[in-house]
């Protein structure tokens, strides 16, 4: 075996600033390797969009970070992974990047969801985009088909998050809005599918109160991405680990520094780049 095996770097994208808070999270549970964070600021949001549209968008994507020598991919984006993870996996990374990986947020959410529920009763709080896909509810029932799953779109949470509003009169009146319906089910765990909404976690974890386990994606992914790494010591030996930060944007505005230290934790350094 070769000694110098260990040149790729993990890549996390996300349709803008709220997979750094993903990046955040495993960053801090694996703190050796070099990543590479990639955000399509210039097009977001993904929520909103076609299916064949975010396909493509993320097809675009993950073509940047496997040229940046990317060896696996993490679609922090919750649209990015119901929409096109399946397709990315079974078409585009057979045909030209076979011995490459891309994994998504949405399958360690939703086994977090059904190992924590004690009633059978889940809520999903997500985009337009993710709700409209039905991808939690499938990954739910692939793990336990009598778990009933209810979902909630939430699109106008992202623009508050991003224009700084998460403790806003405004943004707790939506929140009530959204989180009735799901309590009203009487949920018992309730996923936060949507990057951003880590923002406002301990909102919501106050306005359902403590009968419901919140599960947050920058907690879970992490957790999970070590797991995985453990069970794939093939994949692991070929991650360099440096430290390494490097992050890509596909525009960057005034506030770009602001929102990124906010969502990642620290400051960060950004080069633009074109997709």
């Amino acid at each position: 075996m070769p000694q110098n095996i260990r040149t790729q770097s993990i890549g996390v994208f996300d349709s803008g600033f709220g997979g750094l808070s993903i990046l955040h999270g495993i960053v801090k549970e694996l703190p050796d390797y070099d990543f590479v964070y990639l955000g399509d600021t210039a097009r977001v949001p993904y929520g909103t969009r076609s299916p064949e549209v975010v396909y493509e968008f993320t097809r675009q994507a993950v073509e940047f970070l496997l040229t940046k020598n990317c060896g696996l991919i993490i679609l922090a984006c919750n649209t990015a992974s119901s929409d096109a993870l399946r397709r990315i996996q079974r078409e585009y990374l057979p045909k030209y990047f076979s011995d490459r990986n891309v994994l998504g947020v949405l399958i360690p959410a939703a086994e977090e969801a059904v190992g924590r529920t004690r009633n059978g009763r889940v809520g999903v709080l997500a985009t337009s985009g993710t709700v409209r896909s039905g991808a939690f509810v499938r990954e739910i029932f692939k793990l336990d088909p009598k778990i009933n799953v209810f979902q909630e779109a939430c699109p106008l949470l992202v623009p508050l998050v991003e224009a700084g509003e998460e403790h806003s009169p405004a943004t707790e009146h939506f929140l009530k809005q959204y989180l009735k319906p799901l309590l009203v089910k009487k949920i018992d765990t309730l996923i936060l599918g949507c990057t951003h909404y880590g923002m406002l976690e301990r909102r919501i974890r106050k306005l359902v109160g403590k009968n419901v386990h919140v599960i947050s994606e920058a907690n879970v992914v992490a957790r999970k991405l070590r797991n995985y790494l453990d069970r794939h010591p093939e994949r692991e030996r070929t991650l360099a680990r440096n430290g390494a930060r490097t992050f890509y944007s596909t525009d960057i505005t005034e506030n770009f520094e602001t929102l990124g230290k906010r969502f990642f934790g620290e400051r960060i350094n950004v080069e633009k780049v074109v997709l």
